[in-house]
Formats: C-alpha cells, structure tokens, sequence
C-alpha cells in the first residue's frame, strides 16, 4: 500500500513529502508532478501568492535513472514566499530564538482552524495554526499522490475533473452537461482535463466560464468569497476494486475520506448521489445488459463498495473560503475583546485548483485499491497480474 506524510507550513522555507510502499520500476521524473503542480493554480480569483509561487519538486531518495526503486521516495518543494514576500517570513517562522519582536496573530478568523487549533494545542499566537492548516499544504499533498497518479496511466487508468459550479453560477444538474461529458469520456478522463484547463475557471462551458468570472469580480468588489462544486471522473477501471465485506475498504467510504481531506471541503457525494434521495429505485438503480454492463450510470461506477467498470463520478462541494477582505467578527485569543478580523492573504475562490487537487488524493485512493486487489512489487509485476 502507498501511503505518505507531509510536513512544512505554508510561509516556511519548504514543504517536504515522504511517499513509501510506491512499486518499482514506475516511469518518474521531476515534470510529471510539476505539470500538476502547475494546474493547482488555474483558476481566475486566485490571490497575489499566485504570481510568484513557482512550484518545482526535487527528489532527494527513491528514484533512480528516472525510475523508481521501490524505496521511499523523498521530496522537497520550496516556498517561494519565504524569500521573495515582504513579510519578514524567516524571522516570523525561524527553527531557532524564542519569537522576541514578533508580533503575534490574535485574531481568530472564523471559519478556520485559527481558534480551535490554538485551543487544542495551547498557543498564545494562531501563526503555528494557521502555516499548518493552510490549503498550501495540498502542494505537497499533489506532488505526493501525483507519484500514484502515475502508476494509474501506467495501466490506462485516468482522471480528470471539472468544475460544476461557482457561488450562484454552475449547471442546473448534471443531465445539462452528460452529452459533452460522455464525448470526452470516449477518450479517457484525461480529455476532461484538456478542456477544462483552457477554461480560467475550469469549466467545459464557456458561457457559464464568463459568467463565472463577471460573478468573481463581482464578489471581489464587495470584499466577499465564494465556494462551488467540482465532478472528477475516473476510467479504465476493471471492476471489483474495494469490497464490500468490511466497513473500511469499501472503495465510495475510502473516496469519501479523501476528498474531505482536502482543506474547506463540506460534501462529497458519488454518482447521483443526493438527488437519488428523493427519487424511486427504479429510475436510481442502473439495469444491467447483456455482457454485464450497465444501460446507465446512475450509481457513479460504484456498486456495494466496489467498482463497476463504469467511469467512477465523484463530487465535491467546497464552502466559500473563510478569509475574508470584509471582515467577520472575532474576539482577541489574549484579551478576550470583540473586534474585526484582520486579513490574510487568500483568494476569492479556489474551486477550480481544489478540482486539481482533488484528482491528486482520489489517484492515490485507486492505486491502492489496485495494489489491494492485484499486489505486485513492481510495475511489469502488476502489469501481468492485471491483465489475467
């Protein structure tokens, strides 16, 4: 199994990823995560780190001759912040001293993990809390699991995504968009991609793409955020990955976790999902044809726990971002006073880079349910096993 840890803050000088349990023999170098990378900052509404931010991974283990080893494999990815902002950021966050004339943040923002954090872990300054919990973590988080990613394309499995909707705008339910979808699918995942990124929003529709835009400046202007939704799609699935015979490898649970993981995201649903709720069984569930397919998709690839063989459909809901240029009200961790928050800078919305982000953590979800299913030390050895 695959499985990795992060560490580092977002105004640090680095953020550092350590991946193990990765097969041998996996095609890898520096440029097949750092064009995901470089996708996680698409998206109009993006906030100033964006325009000097150049994320470039460095292996240091685990790689060798542009393959992998089977080994851990570590990683680093600078912050370009740390130098370049105004911030003072190598004193602010110094290993070393004991924090004389740093000023301290007081101010709680709501809606993040400012107040609980300091809570829990006894600080009288948020700034540990809030380097952590920050939505920059997922770089290194995607430069992670882009690793699995690339085991998946190894054996035709892709991924792509696209953004539903943004605040007010987005399509009025899926059927509005399952004709295109299903055109692109006859490709691969990976055509969604190709599409939605030349989209600023990240949306196939260009209409609804303009809309979106005139509705961010519009937010902008009055010192407010926006939230939305996002649909990733999984193909060249073989079926039966999860089970359904214990609670934790049923594969829409594992899905389930990984999207929540990702920072300010409140809902995930898979295939029809919700509207299913208030809909009969017979128009819900997907009849099956002759050669076991299926007539629909209704269940989103995922049946009791277990793939289908149908493309898997994945959404996510993200809440409007929490930092805000008009201000909430708080009360001072020190003094206990009501005041305004003060304001870090953030951005307006960031769905379409969570969609990115988003394909990161449900890749890594699927190699290892591959893995689970088919084992294998090393990339042919899966390669054979798979096809049996």
């Amino acid at each position: 199994m695959i499985r990795y840890l992060t560490a580092g803050e977002s105004h640090g000088e680095a953020l550092i990823g350590i991946v193990e349990g990765v097969p041998a023999g996996i095609p890898l170098v520096a440029e097949d995560i750092n064009k995901h990378l470089s996708r996680r900052w698409l998206g109009y509404g993006r906030g100033g780190r964006a325009k000097f931010e150049q994320d470039l991974i460095h292996f240091y283990s685990g790689v060798r001759f542009s393959k992998t080893m089977g080994s851990p494999i570590s990683m680093r990815l600078d912050n370009a912040a740390y130098f370049k902002d105004k911030s003072n950021w190598p004193n602010v966050m110094a290993v070393d001293g004991d924090g004389s004339g740093i000023d301290p943040v007081t101010l709680p923002r709501p809606g993040h993990a400012d107040l609980t954090g300091t809570q829990k872990y006894g600080f009288d300054d948020i700034r540990p809390v809030i380097d952590r919990s920050s939505a920059r973590e997922t770089a290194i988080r995607v430069a992670c699991c882009s690793i699995a990613r690339r085991l998946l394309s190894e054996l035709g499995i892709q991924i792509g995504s696209h953004v539903v909707r943004i605040g007010e705008v987005g399509y009025s339910s899926p059927e509005s968009y399952a004709s295109q979808l299903a055109g692109l699918l006859e490709d691969g995942a990976e055509e969604i991609n190709r599409v939605a990124d030349e989209s600023e929003v990240r949306m196939l529709d260009p209409d609804l793409t303009q809309q979106c835009i005139e509705h961010i400046k519009d937010v902008k202007k009055e010192g407010d955020s926006l939230g939305g939704s996002y649909e990733v799609v999984i193909t060249g699935l073989p079926v039966g990955l999860g089970s359904y015979v214990q609670w934790d490898r049923k594969l829409d649970a594992r899905l389930g976790r990984a999207i929540l993981s990702i920072q300010a995201q409140k809902g995930v649903e898979i295939g029809d999902g919700i509207a299913s709720a208030s809909e009969r069984g017979s128009k819900v569930h997907d009849p099956i044809e002759t050669g076991f397919g299926r007539t629909q998709n209704r269940a989103g690839g995922i049946e009791g726990g277990m793939s289908t063989g149908m493309p898997i459909i994945v959404r996510g809901f993200m809440k409007p971002i929490p930092t805000l240029i008009k201000p909430l009200g708080t009360a001072d961790i020190r003094s206990g006073k009501e005041q305004p928050t003060r304001y870090e800078r953030s951005d307006v919305t960031s769905v379409p880079a969570a969609s990115t982000v988003a394909e990161a953590v449900v890749a890594l979800e699927i190699a290892n349910a591959v893995l689970e299913k088919f084992g294998g030390d090393s990339l042919d050895e899966i390669r054979e096993r798979l096809s049996r």
